[in-house]
């Protein structure tokens, strides 16, 4: 599969250990980011057009995507 963009440590290159700790530490921040992960590599499949998506699914992927990497952010900032 080509490169998917978007992956947690690109998004926060600064934060490699942290996001590594937490994971590892925190099963709230564990579970996000999974579910960001998934949809994350949906969003890329639809993009690529490996799986049939319609316009509205995929944008409502890119809404929750967006929304865990808020949630994410802030707590890798905490």
């Amino acid at each position: 599969m080509s490169h998917t963009p978007h992956e947690l440590h690109e998004e926060f290159p600064e934060a490699r250990a942290r996001i590594h700790a937490l994971k590892a530490n925190d099963a709230r921040f564990a579970r996000l980011a999974d579910r960001y992960h998934d949809v994350n590599r949906a969003i890329h499949r639809a993009e690529v057009e490996a799986e049939p998506t319609s316009d509205d699914a995929l944008e409502e992927m890119k809404k929750q995507r967006l929304a865990l990497k808020d949630e994410l952010a802030a707590m890798i900032s905490s």
